[in-house]
């Protein structure tokens, strides 16, 4: 053989390894890469063949509870008179958490009360002068923000907004109470955030010239289901339809998105009916006249979404996002009560929502699950739940479930993985005071 030939056989032989290398490497590759650029180069046809190799498959649903055959049937508590049971005793715990939902140096809630009595409402309302404000990654939350802050004369932008709330671009989740805090903590405006609201208060709101945020589920063709924030701007009783800023679909116009009635009912429902709202301080006492005592009152609020939810769950029980919300607005009762009745049945209200099937993106936005069975020393459900969200890109760049998985480690004795746990979640948001008062109690800085 001449060497010519030696040395093209040897070159094949070296290129065929050099691809057989790549292709092994190329799944951890693709992993390596931050979901901004996965989604851009998706947007190739080329390249979203060779993204899928290195794709963690999204759970079809959140994991369903262990729970026995012989579980009683759930029973809700009597949301006026729930009188307290014993709860379980623990022994070298953690302190009691945190809301973590809520930013550091938050304002105090308006403390004005509702007075008027509400006027009759136009059949249609548009409120003009918004302006659409395309978001950057997973940032939909400070772009509607923006668009808000600055219809009413502030200039915040998305990306100023975003460097507090989430300096970390890949965070999957800001909540609703993080932006309106966010607005009265750094701004000369005014916000409040409340769950358990409808198209009636929706419609007052925009009739007194008050676009409102909702937060909503959201589902796209290749993502699925997600969630996602529209300011809200108009609606028309005779089309019966809403018209809204859409900041990932545009349109980019201003011209408004148009959803039925029913749409946004039905997306709405999967956050609990959640929304927030932007003013000015001198207009203050007309949001909350609108709003009204059932909403401004915490616990007469989560008392009213739980109602709605019952009354759901009577119309269809197999709606899991019905029990979602009851086992929400139950836990949060307990947080304020501190009666185990509202833990007990909301951590049911979460089994039968996680036994009929919740997306599994859920936990990248809405946290009560864990609180409602950390109370009940049921840690393990706080493992699963947190490995599941934990298993994609996507879900390991959610703070929160950090927050909660070291909980759960440190009730079950892990004192360094729940330290690893807190870190984690402080490397992801530096904000994020709760994981620093965690490590702060452990003796570690």
């Amino acid at each position: 053989m001449s060497r010519r030939l030696k040395h093209g056989v040897l070159l094949i032989a070296l290129a065929q390894l050099i691809l057989a290398l790549g292709v092994l490497a190329l799944p951890r590759l693709v992993q390596a890469l931050p979901g901004e650029y996965r989604v851009r180069l998706a947007q190739v046809p080329a390249v979203e063949p060779l993204l899928r190799l290195g794709e963690t498959p999204m759970p079809t649903a959140l994991p369903a509870p262990q729970r026995s055959a012989g579980n009683q049937p759930i029973t809700i508590p009597d949301l006026a008179t729930a009188t307290a049971t014993p709860m379980p005793t623990v022994t070298a715990r953690p302190a009691e958490p945190a809301d973590s939902s809520q930013p550091a140096a938050a304002t105090a809630t308006p403390t004005a009360t509702a007075t008027a009595t509400p006027k009759p409402l136009p059949r249609q309302a548009r409120i003009e002068g918004l302006d659409i404000i395309p978001q950057g990654f997973n940032n939909c939350g400070p772009a509607n923000l923006a668009i808000n802050l600055n219809f009413w004369g502030n200039p915040t932008t998305q990306d100023e907004a975003a460097a507090y709330l989430k300096p970390n671009r890949e965070d999957r989740n800001v909540s609703p109470w993080q932006l309106s805090d966010y607005v009265n903590q750094f701004t000369d405006l005014r916000s409040t955030a409340h769950s358990g609201g409808d198209l009636a208060l929706l419609k007052r709101l925009i009739a007194a010239g008050f676009p409102v945020v909702i937060e909503k589920g959201y589902e796209l063709p290749r993502e699925g289901w997600l969630g996602h924030y529209l300011t809200v701007f108009g609606y028309d009783d005779e089309k019966e339809e809403v018209v809204s800023m859409d900041t990932n679909l545009g349109p980019w116009d201003g011209s408004g998105r148009y959803d039925s009635y029913a749409d946004i009912e039905r997306y709405w429902q999967q956050f609990n009916y959640t929304f927030f709202v932007v003013y000015p301080p001198a207009r203050e006492q007309e949001v909350l006249d609108i709003l009204g005592p059932e909403l401004l009152d915490q616990g007469a609020m989560w008392r009213r979404a739980a109602e709605k939810a019952q009354a759901e769950i009577e119309a269809g029980a197999q709606n899991a996002f019905a029990w979602f919300n009851l086992g929400t607005s139950l836990t949060r009762l307990g947080e304020m009560t501190g009666q185990a009745a509202f833990y007990e049945n909301g951590a049911a209200a979460f089994d039968e929502a996680r036994s009929i099937g919740l997306p599994p993106r859920m936990l990248w936005y809405q946290f009560r699950p864990y609180m409602a069975y950390m109370k009940l020393g049921r840690y393990q459900d706080m493992l699963d739940l947190a490995e599941s969200t934990l298993s994609t890109q996507g879900g390991r760049n959610v703070e929160e479930t950090y927050l909660y998985k070291g909980h759960a480690m440190l009730f079950t004795e892990d004192v360094e993985g729940a330290v690893a746990a807190y870190e984690q979640s402080l490397k992801l948001n530096e904000n994020f005071y709760t994981e620093q008062w965690a490590l702060d109690s452990l003796g570690r800085e």
